[in-house]
């Protein structure tokens, strides 16, 4: 029987790729996780890096945990609407999202869970401060909802900073458009070089700019 461990530790919703990086690094430990739930997690020994973990949020079908068996990761617990699995590091790369699309879907996810549950507590809040009786879970509810919205700018904020860095990838392609577009549109080439030349230094020195300001 392989020897097992539990440790309990706490991390906001928001905090969910601190939460994966500390998983991992557990694996790399030679710990790897087998149940994931509520602020507890239960590993087993294994060899160091043997697995590769991943929390990702679930919906109410089961699809999504079908498409991660056939990928060849195991379900190892879940908390509300998060999902623990692990593969074998021996299979590859596991990464659940490949592009900064994906990533920012990832994170509108979230943010609708967040906002859902902070709008929940803000009327329940409401509703029990300004009822016949006050209570003072409702002070609790209007304390949770300000976590939750604090919780919901850091999404908004990492959601912000993915799409900035989207937009200076994409750039210099929309450069090389802009040009190819113009140059189509001309009717002598000696006549378009100026132009294209113009357009393009205009756009390089805003990417420049966007550089400037993202460092």
């Amino acid at each position: 029987m392989s020897e097992t461990k539990t440790l309990h530790k706490w991390f906001w919703v928001w905090e969910f790729e601190k939460e994966e990086r500390w998983l991992n690094e557990m694996a790399q430990e030679g710990w790897a996780l087998t149940c994931g739930g509520f602020c507890t997690y239960t590993f087993e020994k294994c060899e160091p890096g043997e697995y590769i973990i991943r929390v990702e949020t679930l919906d109410n079908s089961s699809d999504f945990e079908n498409f991660m068996e056939e990928l060849g990761a195991e379900s190892v617990g879940r908390c509300f609407r998060w999902g623990y699995f692990r593969r074998k590091a021996e299979l590859g790369e596991f990464n659940m999202f490949s592009d900064i699309d994906s990533r920012i879907a990832h994170l509108n996810k979230i943010g609708k869970m967040l906002f859902l549950l902070c709008m929940a507590n803000i009327v329940i809040g409401l509703a029990n401060c300004t009822g016949a009786t006050s209570s003072r879970l409702g002070w609790l509810n209007l304390l949770c909802a300000a976590l939750l919205a604090y919780g919901l700018g850091r999404i908004h904020g990492m959601r912000d900073g993915l799409k900035h860095d989207r937009a200076l990838h994409e750039l210099p392609f929309s450069l090389w458009n802009v040009v190819f577009s113009e140059f189509s549109k001309s009717s002598s080439l000696p006549a378009c070089i100026p132009v294209q030349a113009g357009i393009l230094l205009s756009h390089a020195n805003s990417y420049q700019v966007l550089n400037i300001c993202s460092r």
